[in-house]
C-alpha cells in the first residue's frame, strides 16, 4: 500500500457528502475526533500506532486526473464539483497522540480541525490506518508481555494481504517484537529481519544430519536448527547436538545457536531438549518455539515450566485472531459559527457507550509522582490547564460518586495530544520505528502490573474534567428538553 496517494481509499458517502457540502456552499471548519470505545480482548489498555502512515496519506491527499475521470464515470458527481477537486488539498490542523503511547477508551487519539469537506474525506483512510496498526501493536504487546520478551513476528503468509502483513509487522515491532520475518517490512521501516529454515530444507537432503550440516556451514554465527521434521527427541535434537559439537571442534563459537520446535507438546519437548543440550555442554543454546502461539498459550507454557527462550508468533498475532477489529470511530465534536467560534456537538444514543464527548478537547495523563505509574487520564476541553502543584478532584463520569482526591505535588501531568499538521503543513517528525519501540516500552512500564495481566485486568480510570462534564450534561439536557417539547 502506497500511503502517499490513497485519496480514493474512502467510502463513497464521504464523497457524496462532500458534493452536498459543496453544492450548499458549506465551508465552515469542524472538529472531528478519532477514538475507540473498548480495549481489544478484554485488555485494560491499547497502544496507538499508524501515525506515520496517516502523515504520508494527508501529505499526498489530492485528486489526480485519473481519480476525477473515475468519479465522473460513476455518474454521481457534477462537473462543477469535479472541477473543484482538481486543486483540492488539506489545509487544516491535526493533533494526535504519538505512536507507541498507551491509550484508553473514549479519549481522542487524533483530532482533525479543518473545513468540513477536508475533514470529511480523511475519515475512512485515517480509521483504516489507525485501527489496523493499533490493533496489531496492542496484540503484540500482550504477546511479548506473556513471553517475557524474545518474540519474533512471522505471520506474513497468514496476514490478510501484503499490506496487512507489512504494516502489521511494523506495528508488531513497535509493540515489542524483536524483529520480523517480513523482508519488505525490514527494508521499508529499517527493522530487524529474522528467520531460520523450513521443514522443506530438511526434506530436500538425503538425511536430516546432512541438512543441518549444510545450514551450519552457511550460517555458523546464526545457527538455529528446526528439529521436528522426523522425530524431535530421537533424531532432531541428537543431530543438532552433533552439528554443534562439530562447530565447536572447528573452533567456531556461534553468536546465536540452538533449536526450534514447531509442533508437538512444546512444554514436554522443550524440557527434554533442554536436558539433552545441557548434558552435551550446550547450556547457552537457545530453544525457540512456534506452532500457533498466542499470549494465552505462551502464558500456559510458562506455567508448565517450558524451557523456551524465544518465540515465533505468526497467525494469531498478525491477524489478532481473537479480536480482528479495533473499533475506532470518527465523530463530529464541534462546528464553527459565523463568529469563528466552535459550537460543541454531541451524538446521543440509548446505548450509553455511544454518547460522544462534545467540543474541542485534549487529554491529560496523571501520574503518581512517587512511582511514575498512571493514576488516571483526564479528557478535558482544549483551553484547560492543570498545575500538578494544585490539588485536584477527579471523578468517574458515569458513577460520579466515585471520586479521587490528588494532593498538590503528589502527581505529575502530561498533555498527550501534540500538533501534527498546522494550516495543512506537517509540523511533526515521525521517529524511527525502533525508537518508537523503545518509547512504547517505557510507556508500558507506566502501567501497574494489575492492568497488564491477561485475564480480568484492573481498568485504568478515564475521567472527564469538570468543565467538560458540565458541557456534556448541558447539551444532554438541551436534547432531552427539545424531545419533551416536540
Amino acid at each position: 500500500m502506497n500511503t502517499s496517494h490513497l485519496t480514493l481509499l474512502t467510502d463513497l458517502y464521504e464523497l457524496t457528502m462532500m458534493q452536498g457540502y459543496f453544492k450548499n456552499n458549506t465551508h465552515e471548519k469542524v472538529i472531528f475526533d478519532v477514538f475507540f470505545r473498548s480495549n481489544p480482548e478484554g485488555a485494560a489498555y491499547s497502544i496507538t500506532a499508524g501515525l506515520a502512515q496517516v502523515i504520508e496519506y494527508v501529505n499526498g491527499l489530492h485528486f489526480t486526473a485519473d481519480d476525477i475521470a473515475y468519479l465522473r464515470s460513476t455518474n454521481l458527481f457534477q462537473e462543477d464539483f469535479l472541477d473543484y477537486l482538481k486543486d483540492f488539498h488539506f489545509t487544516g490542523d491535526i493533533y494526535a497522540i504519538p505512536e507507541g503511547t498507551i491509550v484508553f477508551p473514549k479519549e481522542p487519539l487524533l483530532k482533525v480541525i479543518a473545513p468540513i469537506m477536508e475533514a470529511q474525506i480523511v475519515e475512512t483512510a485515517i480509521l483504516n490506518i489507525i485501527n489496523h496498526q493499533s490493533l496489531i501493536c496492542t496484540k503484540a504487546a500482550r504477546v511479548v508481555y506473556a513471553a517475557g520478551g524474545g518474540v519474533m513476528e512471522f505471520g506474513l503468509r497468514r496476514a490478510q494481504g501484503p499490506d496487512a502483513g507489512t504494516y502489521g509487522a511494523r506495528a508488531a515491532v513497535i509493540g515489542g517484537c524483536v524483529g520480523t520475518s517480513n523482508v519488505l517490512a525490514g527494508q521499508m521501516f529499517d527493522i530487524p529481519v529474522k528467520g531460520t529454515h523450513a521443514h522443506s530444507w530438511i526434506m530436500s537432503f538425503k538425511t536430516e544430519l546432512e541438512a543441518f550440516r549444510n545450514y551450519a556451514n552457511l550460517y555458523p554465527d546464526n545457527c538455529l536448527l528446526l528439529v521436528d521434521t522426523y522425530d524431535t527427541l530421537k533424531s532432531g535434537v541428537p543431530h543438532a547436538i552433533q552439528v554443534f559439537d562439530e562447530l565447536k571442534a572447528k573452533g567456531i563459537q556461534p553468536k546465536l545457536y540452538g533449536i526450534r520446535l514447531d509442533s508437538g507438546d512444546l512444554a514436554y519437548l522443550s524440557k527434554k531438549a533442554r536436558k539433552m543440550l545441557d548434558a552435551a555442554g550446550h547450556k547457552d543454546a537457545i530453544i525457540s518455539a512456534s506452532s500457533d502461539l498466542d499470549e494465552y498459550l505462551i502464558d500456559s507454557l510458562h506455567t508448565q515450566g517450558a524451557q523456551i527462550t524465544s518465540w515465533g508468533v505468526g497467525t494469531n498475532l498478525i491477524t489478532s485472531k481473537n479480536c480482528p477489529a479495533f473499533g475506532g470511530v470518527y465523530k463530529l465534536a464541534a462546528v464553527e459559527n459565523e463568529k469563528g467560534e466552535f459550537i460543541p456537538k454531541i451524538k446521543v444514543s440509548e446505548n450509553i457507550e455511544k454518547v460522544t464527548n462534545p467540543g474541542d478537547k485534549t487529554v491529560f495523563r496523571l501520574y503518581d509522582k512517587e512511582t511514575g505509574k498512571i493514576k488516571a487520564d483526564l479528557i478535558a476541553l482544549a483551553d484547560e490547564h492543570y498545575d500538578s502543584q494544585q490539588p485536584l478532584m477527579i471523578f468517574d463520569p458515569i458513577s460520579t460518586w466515585k471520586k479521587t482526591w490528588l494532593d498538590g505535588g503528589s502527581y505529575t501531568v502530561r498533555e498527550l495530544l501534540v500538533p501534527v499538521f498546522k494550516d495543512g503543513q506537517c509540523v511533526y517528525t515521525s521517529p524511527a520505528v525502533m525508537d518508537i519501540r523503545d518509547y512504547c516500552s517505557s510507556e508500558l512500564a507506566t502501567l501497574w502490573d494489575e492492568s497488564r495481566r491477561l485475564v480480568n485486568p484492573q481498568e485504568v480510570y478515564v475521567d472527564l474534567s469538570q468543565p467538560l462534564w458540565d458541557l456534556k450534561n448541558t447539551l444532554l439536557d438541551h436534547v432531552h428538553n427539545f424531545q419533551d417539547n416536540k
